[in-house]
């Protein structure tokens, strides 16, 4: 099956992005606005069922990275063109700021937008997390999306609970962003650039690490189907 033309592709992202923004950040602007109304993990898991929707969703049409770490890890994998690079990080940022805009319009600064900010531990400490976290997605995605062995079918829960795992953990401490979209949208749509650099770097940084983790677990490429057959 041929892949859709960049421009539908693009649209899928951004749609895909805005979507995953407004679960990951919208949990947190109505449980300010309304104390007592969202629970400590549903922050958590509203995240991680907006990927596997998103997923579903998009996953045939764009391959639903939603999220520029995922997008280079794939680039640098070699599983996506290095050219569609800037497009595709392009317009996930859109869609995250138009997510955040969003719920402006609706909450005003409310929570901050959900905007990810270390609690607790130092700033070597929160880049750490968040490179290990996106390490961690970055291979479950791998291992479900490129290699023939994995099931396939699986992927959007395998990366879903991924996330809700993950921000359940850690999302008290860093946000468990994983993400450098998700967390401009806000960080932009508030006016708050306290601590964004360690949201762009650190994911960024596992999404590298996280290509050379499961090239090792992987050990030889699996065969193809004619190899097999």
């Amino acid at each position: 099956m041929s892949r859709p033309p960049l421009g539908r592709r693009l649209l899928a992202e951004a749609f895909g992005t805005y979507v995953l923004v407004c679960g990951a950040t919208g949990a947190a602007v109505v449980g300010a606005a309304l104390p007592g109304s969202v629970g400590s993990g549903t922050g958590a898991a509203a995240a991680g069922l907006a990927v596997v929707a998103v997923i579903l969703a998009i996953g045939h049409l764009s391959g639903a990275h939603i999220n520029p770490a995922v997008t280079l890890a794939f680039a640098v994998g070699r599983h996506f063109p290095a050219r569609e690079v800037p497009p595709y990080v392009a317009v996930q940022c859109v869609g995250a700021v138009l997510a955040s805009l969003s719920l402006r319009a609706i909450f005003g600064i409310t929570g901050g937008l959900g905007a990810t900010h270390p609690t607790g531990v130092s700033t070597a400490a929160a880049v750490a997390i968040e490179v290990v976290l996106t390490l961690v997605l970055v291979v479950v995605v791998l291992a479900v999306a490129t290699d023939t062995r994995a099931l396939g079918e699986f992927a959007a829960v395998a990366v879903g609970s991924t996330v809700v795992l993950e921000a359940l953990i850690m999302g008290p401490v860093t946000g468990a962003s994983m993400n450098p979209a998700r967390s401009l949208g806000p960080a932009l749509a508030a006016l708050d650039g306290t601590d964004l650099w360690i949201y762009l770097v650190a994911p960024l940084a596992g999404a590298l690490a996280g290509v050379g983790a499961y090239a090792v677990l992987r050990g030889a490429p699996p065969p193809t189907p004619e190899e097999s057959s």
